[in-house]
């Protein structure tokens, strides 16, 4: 068995100040280093990093590194997720797709399936749009926009292997029919993209709403909107994109001062030119520019992001001024709440051993994913 010793653990529900972790595959012992009895077959990992925290889950990612999911080939999407797993610590993860063609989304769903039954990093996929509103379509494209269809829904699921995990939607163009589909199959009913009213949200199934803040209805005095019942409705959880630029870092404080650690979830929402060098990319069939930072379309709307995970998690503490341990709970561990993804999301034994490893400026020192050292190769 391999063993971390003399670190400083944050488990998802506590602080081990000085303490090791034993694990193969698996997780088989955490605890205090007075408790730590060495086994001859014990392999101590030597590696800089003084914290260890559960592996990251990003759960609306359209790509990086070149890459994008509606496109990229299964050995290219196993490529793009190993970069995002050494470069990000990224260990669970959703591939999201966009509002495309029919023919495109189906495409996207058998590469992902191939993809994901040779890298577990892959725990879902997230689809985003075409069952969305053209008045809040965002970075989508207009054109292939649909009204929220069961029947189609439950064909790209089957193609994906039952992988889909979660479906932005809007759910004032939605049917009961869609939404009890839904619920049926395990697929989070997540607003996004939407001009839904709170009225509208509240007589809806969705317990999850898409990047909050950012393209959908916002909050007004007199209409709360799609980003006030985010904020105020227990249960639900929010997306944050945590860049600084998608929402102003006040907002973001405003937020976790509202919802509290735990009930949001940061994401990326990066894309295929996440990693890259600036200038021109794609996303979705369109053409996107990145400056400073920035991924914009041609007509100024932003685009995705170029975000990495390990700098949302650096930012939410810096807007917040919360410390690790809340942190913690919003890049892992409700995220494995509300998807059922009880192997991962804490540090304890049974659980995957996936564990991101931080200095004490928070930079990241390495990535185990399911027990194993990642690396770019």
């Amino acid at each position: 068995m391999k063993v971390l010793k003399n670190r400083t653990i944050y488990t998802g529900t506590g602080v081990i100040e000085d303490g090791y972790v034993r694990y193969g595959k698996r997780i088989s012992e955490v605890g205090e280093m007075r408790n730590y009895i060495p086994r001859e077959e014990d392999e101590i990992i030597e590696r800089e990093g003084r914290f260890v925290i559960p592996g990251f889950i990003d759960v609306h990612s359209h790509g990086g590194y070149g890459y994008d999911s509606m496109d990229a080939s299964p050995e290219e999407i196993d490529r793009m997720v190993r970069l995002m797993a050494a470069r990000e610590g990224i260990t669970s993860y959703f591939c999201t797709t966009m509002t495309q063609t029919y023919d495109n989304i189906e495409k996207a769903m058998v590469n992902i399936k191939k993809a994901a039954e040779k890298n577990p990093v892959i725990q879902g996929i997230h689809l985003e749009g075409p069952f969305i509103s053209v008045n809040y379509k965002g970075a989508q494209d207009a054109s292939y926009i649909k009204t929220p269809d069961e029947k189609t829904l439950a064909r790209w699921n089957e193609l994906s292997g039952n992988r889909i995990r979660i479906v932005t939607y809007a759910p004032e163009e939605a049917s009961e029919e869609f939404e009890n589909w839904c619920l049926s199959n395990r697929v989070t009913l997540s607003a996004g993209h939407s001009n839904a009213t709170y009225d509208e949200l509240c007589a809806s199934r969705a317990r999850h709403v898409t990047h909050l803040y950012n393209a959908q209805r916002g909050l007004n005095h007199r209409e709360p909107g799609v980003t006030g019942y985010g904020l105020l409705t227990d249960g639900v959880n929010a997306e944050l994109i945590c860049d600084g630029i998608h929402i102003r870092p006040q907002m973001i404080a405003l937020a976790h001062k509202v919802k509290g650690s735990d009930g949001i979830e940061l994401i990326t929402d990066s894309m295929r030119a996440k990693g890259m060098p600036e200038g021109k990319s794609e996303l979705g069939g369109q053409t996107v520019y990145v400056k400073d930072g920035t991924a914009r379309l041609e007509d100024g709307t932003i685009a995705g992001s170029v975000l990495t995970y390990i700098n949302a998690f650096r930012n939410v503490m810096k807007f917040t001024g919360v410390g690790m341990e809340d942190a913690v709970k919003m890049s892992s561990g409700n995220q494995a709440k509300e998807f059922g993804l009880t192997q991962k999301g804490e540090i304890k034994a049974g659980r995957d051993a996936d564990f991101v490893l931080l200095d004490e400026t928070y930079e990241l020192k390495g990535t185990i994913s399911m027990g194993e050292i990642v690396t770019e190769d």
